[in-house]
């Protein structure tokens, strides 16, 4: 492997994303566009090393910081470059490369051969003091901004805060659902096998395979055929939890790019009537994309500005609906394994603004929900504010709905594997191997 050749990416797009603002995943793409020289081990050693360092970026940050201060210098004053060579060479210590001093300085390039010294302070982190501040600490600790270490600890506890940030400093899982209306999980297994894939299946979806191996899931015959569709598993369940049925109408109130509504469709087996909504048409492009690869025919797209526009363009469908899901928008706050950059970009202040429109939002699509329908909450953020206290927002501005039990959403005996309480589930990426979601449901009162 070409290491001058990672390297050179690596910064360009850290660069990118901590000076510029840029996101991870799109700032990746431009790079490994242009850099079409580059092997597809060290286009993997590029993707692996700009993720790692932004997922542990705060811990490198703390070591690099408490190393320079021994001679009395500082990260910031250094000059960009250096900055960024030296986290660099430091993530490839602390991170899953486990490289020594020596190794990595040279992996990183000249420029930090005056600081070896440093990093040798780095690879011997246990020499370095710890922040004399309990909760700066614990965020040093689990690679997170003092604010999230102090919303979780409150929230989930000191312990669990730990847990929960060690699984996210990990790469996700790479998991896909089998299309219902093309094949089985068990056929679409074989059929990775033919392939040289290797998989195993979920242990809570129904239709979810996990890949054990790195593999370019894109350039598969079995995805080219619409036999599976990338999904986590957490995402899977969401949609199984709606228990949408052929023949019935059903509303994706934030559909995004479609990936619940997919699983909607095929759980409908392409029967009765889906209506995709969301407010930024551009992805319900992508929806439709993706819906003709899967074969799926029975839904409709509708974008839904906000305001007396969005609620025209509903309207017909008032009181109509047999189920209905707002997978809102929201912090992302359980999808950090897959955007570690978002730690760093996001704001309290920022976090505060989504539970007004998520209360919004459900408040507006319950509307279309017929008597006796089901209304499914969701969300992929781990955060009080913005799941438990909005659904208690909700039913107390709406006593025509009750919460319905997670065991008649997913069935008794998986609720309780799950571990889901009377009313909601929050999954999370420790203990379930998910993403962060969040679920709900309530059901309207009448025949």
């Amino acid at each position: 492997m070409r290491s001058h050749l990672v390297r050179t990416a690596v910064l360009e797009i850290y660069e990118e994303v901590r000076r510029q603002d840029a996101r991870a995943d799109e700032a990746m793409q431009r790079v490994l566009r242009r850099e079409k020289a580059l092997r597809s081990v060290e286009r993997r050693a590029v993707a692996d090393a700009v993720y790692g360092l932004l997922r542990l970026q705060g811990r490198v940050d703390h070591l690099l910081g408490r190393a320079l201060q021994t001679r009395k210098l500082a990260l910031k004053d250094l000059a960009t470059p250096t900055q960024h060579l030296l986290r660099y060479a430091a993530f490839l210590i602390v991170g899953d490369e486990q490289q020594s001093a020596a190794t990595a300085a040279n992996l990183a390039g000249p420029e930090v051969a005056p600081y070896a010294w440093a990093l040798e302070l780095v690879a011997s982190a246990g020499s370095l003091p710890d922040p004399s501040d309990p909760m700066e600490a614990l965020a040093v600790a689990t690679s997170l901004p003092r604010w999230l270490a102090k919303l979780w600890s409150e929230q989930l506890g000191e312990a669990e805060t730990r847990s929960l940030a060690e699984a996210l400093n990990q790469r996700a899982p790479l998991t896909i659902r089998a299309n219902a209306l093309k094949t089985t999980r068990d056929a679409l297994a074989a059929a990775l096998a033919a392939e040289g894939a290797r998989v195993e299946p979920t242990p809570y979806s129904p239709d979810g395979l996990t890949f054990t191996s790195r593999t370019n899931v894109f350039a598969l015959a079995a995805f080219k055929q619409g036999l599976f569709e990338v999904q986590d598993e957490g995402s899977q369940l969401i949609a199984e939890a709606c228990n949408a049925r052929p023949g019935q109408i059903v509303v994706d109130a934030c559909a995004g790019a479609g990936g619940k509504s997919l699983a909607l469709a095929a759980a409908m087996q392409n029967k009765g009537r889906l209506v995709a909504c969301d407010r930024d048409g551009r992805r319900l492009d992508e929806f439709r994309l993706r819906s003709r690869r899967a074969g799926v025919h029975n839904w409709e797209a509708r974008t839904v500005p906000e305001g007396s526009a969005g609620e025209r363009r509903i309207g017909d469908l008032r009181g109509m609906a047999d189920v209905v899901l707002v997978d809102a928008p929201c912090s992302g706050l359980g999808s950090l394994r897959r955007n570690p950059d978002a730690r760093w970009r996001l704001t309290p202040e920022e976090v505060q603004t989504f539970p007004p429109r998520q209360r919004e939002i459900l408040a507006r699509y319950s509307d279309l929900v017929r008597p006796g329908g089901l209304l499914v909450y969701a969300t992929c953020s781990i955060n009080r504010a913005e799941n438990e206290d909005v659904g208690a927002a909700f039913l107390a501005a709406h006593p025509g709905f009750s919460p319905e039990p997670v065991s008649t959403l997913l069935g008794e005996a998986r609720a309780k594997e799950i571990g889901a309480r009377e009313h909601d589930l929050q999954l999370l990426p420790d203990r379930h191997g998910t993403d962060g979601f969040y679920l709900t449901g309530f059901r309207r009162e009448g025949a």
